[in-house]
């Protein structure tokens, strides 16, 4: 079978830009496949400038803490691109194999009968067939760029969508304005779904995603430092919400981040295993951050430049 860095390499020809940002393509291709988005386990749909992929890396060493199968979407990749599709096992989650990869390209491709496509939009249709194929109990799910027209935003109704730190961020394609940079992110927010918005450094973004959530009729909506708060004390990780406080181990290189099970979690079927979980999970999840450790080989990509603040937290990381 063809590698899948070659199907890759074939798609990137078949649209003149790297980045497109619109729904109609994948939307186009998605109907074609018989829509493997309709039949993902509950999503929860990530978006931000910054703390995406800490954000995941601790919601799945929650989860799958409380013996849950997790499958994750995230991007870019550092050294192969089956680092973005990881499917969730019994006993923790695995990149997907290359022949799986290869074939669900290949499906991709051909379906999309040579129409104009960006990778991203393609390789996501195919990220959805394979773990649509794949049974799971969720499925953390990150933006690529943006939300509102990003080839994510297919899922109709999210188990919950949450929102990190805003900052300035790929101004020619979100604008250069916080509040609509904030209002292109929040384009994930679904009505009828709960949204869980990190506290925000800028004002004129935590006010623009209230205000989005509110329009978009997500319910719950929980506000970080309203809602729930996240503080380090005494070398303790201390969680605070309406049901009570938690005190938790920290994990290295604390920084507080939006982790939170969508109102269900503790109440559901794993009841105070979940809450125990959550301690497990966070003395798991440092390691599983994309910067927890140096990369094998120093990787970078012309479209992945990283927003002002993260840019800094490598530069200290580097240093």
């Amino acid at each position: 079978m063809e590698s899948s860095d070659a199907i890759i390499a074939r798609c990137l020809a078949l649209h003149p830009k790297l980045i497109d940002l619109s729904l109609d393509r994948i939307r186009t291709l998605l109907a074609r496949m018989h829509h493997p988005e309709r039949r993902l386990p509950p999503v929860i749909h990530v978006a931000g400038t910054n703390g995406k992929g800490s954000t995941i890396a601790f919601m799945r060493s929650i989860l799958e803490s409380a013996g849950l199968r997790v499958h994750v979407y995230t991007s870019p990749h550092l050294v192969r691109f089956h680092e973005r599709i990881r499917l969730g096992g019994m006993r923790g989650g695995r990149f997907v194999a290359e022949e799986r990869l290869a074939e669900a390209l290949l499906r991709a491709e051909a379906l999309n009968a040579g129409d104009p496509i960006t990778m991203f939009e393609i390789t996501t249709a195919a990220a959805f067939d394979i773990f649509a194929d794949t049974p799971a109990d969720v499925l953390l799910l990150e933006v690529g760029l943006g939300g509102r027209a990003d080839a994510t935003n297919v899922i109709d109704q999210p188990a919950c969508a949450v929102i990190t730190p805003i900052g300035h961020d790929h101004a020619e394609h979100l604008g250069t304005t916080l509040a609509g940079i904030a209002r292109e992110k929040a384009g994930i927010m679904k009505r009828g779904s709960p949204v869980v918005i990190a506290p925000q450094d800028h004002v004129e973004a935590d006010e623009a995603l209230r205000k989005a959530a509110e329009k978009a009729g997500a319910r719950p909506i929980l506000v970080g430092a309203q809602d729930f708060s996240v503080h380090a004390e005494g070398g303790r990780l201390v969680y605070q919400d309406e049901t009570g406080l938690m005190d938790l181990p920290a994990p290295p290189a604390f920084r507080p981040a939006p982790v939170r099970e969508c109102r269900d979690g503790d109440r559901g079927r794993q009841g105070g295993g979940l809450r125990r979980s959550r301690a497990e999970g966070l003395r798991a999840g440092h390691r599983e951050r994309r910067m927890a450790g140096p990369p094998p080989a120093p990787v970078a990509r012309a479209t992945d430049a990283a927003p002002p603040r993260g840019g800094g937290a490598l530069a200290r990381w580097r240093a």
